[in-house]
């Protein structure tokens, strides 16, 4: 497997991930409207793992997914079966695009947790990339024009939470494999879920289900893809990367929402995007 440093192999991996987590979110908006969250991330989790295993099978079976690192793979995910249960509560509560973009808080803490657990290096770029990132977000969002409420507080938690999760990830990448990891974080997902999922449960309608099926494959491919995107680059640089889907998360709600992309918006989406290509840029004459 080719795990070579590459800014372009990373950006590639990237654009997977930023296009299945905008889809999740707008199949995760329509299955709460009649579903528990409990249900819908257990039901994410079983389907999963079924459809993890061709990668299962191509990779070597079941023998090959055998880990040295079984605790550090359960507190990751206890971690981000947290951070998922608060996202998708989120969604209940507050608008799409304000849980996006609350979310956008999460570079700030995956800087400091690479930094200070994985011994990466900021260095201006980063630093200039995620500065950018974080004054786009504000552009956009503008918060104190509003009185924050419990959704706020709980997409921030899951912000944190999907931090320290994504700084784990980076973690494991240096001894497990991608379907390794994908493999344990639907098991151990699915185990924690299943006792709330039954206390909740209803029969989804037809519709409900096929947004199920959504959420299960973007929930398990997208893992890939960011994992992938893990193994090409530092977590400093792949992370503001991810800030490109506040822009595209507000050109979905216009397309499907109706919802007026304003001058905040634009200008926001520009300094975010600036701040991508300058990072990508400077960082591009270190790793080819």
């Amino acid at each position: 497997m080719d795990h070579q440093p590459s800014n372009t192999k990373a950006a590639f991996w990237m654009a997977g991930w930023l296009s299945a987590m905008l889809l999740m979110a707008i199949a995760g908006r329509e299955a709460t409207r009649e579903l528990d969250v409990f249900q819908i991330m257990a039901m994410r989790s079983l389907i999963g793992l079924v459809m993890l295993y061709p990668l299962i099978h191509l990779g070597g079976g079941f023998a090959a997914l055998k880990t040295s690192r079984p605790w550090q793979h359960l507190v990751r995910n206890v971690v981000h079966y947290s951070a998922q249960f608060a996202w998708f509560l989120a969604l209940t509560l507050i608008p799409l695009a304000q849980v996006i973009s609350i979310e956008f808080t999460m570079p700030i803490w995956t800087a400091i947790l690479a930094v200070a657990f994985l011994g990466e290096r900021m260095g201006l770029w980063k630093n200039l990339a995620i500065v950018l990132g974080v004054v786009g977000v504000v552009v956009i969002v503008r918060p104190g024009a509003n009185e924050i409420v419990p959704g706020q507080l709980i997409a921030l938690a899951a912000a944190v939470g999907f931090a320290i999760s994504l700084t784990m990830v980076k973690s494991l990448t240096r001894t497990d494999s991608v379907v390794v990891i994908l493999f344990w974080m639907l098991v151990i997902q699915s185990a924690i879920g299943f006792v709330p999922a039954l206390a909740v449960w209803r029969w989804p309608s037809a519709t409900v289900w096929g947004w199920i099926v959504v959420i299960a494959f973007l929930g398990t491919y997208s893992h890939y893809c960011l994992t992938r995107a893990m193994l090409h680059a530092d977590a400093t640089i792949v992370v503001p990367m991810d800030f490109l889907r506040v822009p595209l998360a507000a050109l979905a709600g216009w397309l499907i929402y109706g919802e007026r992309v304003d001058t905040f918006t634009v200008l926001g989406a520009a300094l975010i995007l600036s701040g991508n290509l300058l990072n990508l840029k400077a960082a591009g004459g270190r790793k080819k």
